[in-house]
């Protein structure tokens, strides 16, 4: 798509649903105050660059999280699988924090760091999204920043 097409297509795009804004035209994305929504940071912490969550309207944006248990600092277990089920519980940690659940949520990005950890990583999904999975993404990269892990997970859900 060229960039004339793409400007032509987002400048037709605007308000799809109520409290959900897209770019549209020249004005580009509407605050929270023109949408008459309310941003809202849940789990952030000071001198951190971001928030564990961060809700808009009936939406709840989740960071990525990593198979750490949650408080421990240092390495963490070199297993796979040890590592993946616990991303998944921090996964449910942060939706629930944003006041969702996971049967609530839509989108899943994950990050692998070894292809062949891939049949791994959907047996463990899937028992936790064992109905209804959310759309998902899943990406090999060479290395996360959190030394040692192994794969993130970040989502969107919903509150309703």
């Amino acid at each position: 798509m060229s960039d004339e097409t793409r400007r032509a297509f987002l400048g037709k795009v605007s308000v799809t649903a109520p409290g959900l804004v897209v770019l549209g035209g020249a004005a580009g994305v509407a605050s929270a105050s023109e949408s008459g929504g309310e941003r809202r940071a849940i789990g952030a912490r000071a001198g951190a660059p971001f928030s564990r969550a961060v809700a808009f309207d009936q939406l709840v944006y989740v960071s990525g999280v990593v198979g750490q248990k949650p408080g421990e600092r240092g390495p963490m277990s070199e297993d796979f699988t040890t590592q993946c089920r616990q991303a998944m519980e921090n996964l449910i940690g942060s939706v629930e924090a944003g006041g969702s659940s996971l049967d609530k949520v839509l989108k899943c990005t994950c990050f692998l760091t070894d292809v062949s950890d891939f049949a791994a990583f959907n047996k463990i999904y899937m028992s936790f999204f064992q109905s209804n999975p959310p759309a998902r993404s899943t990406v090999v990269v060479k290395e996360l920043v959190v030394p040692g892990a192994k794969l993130e997970i970040d989502c969107v859900t919903c509150l309703g």
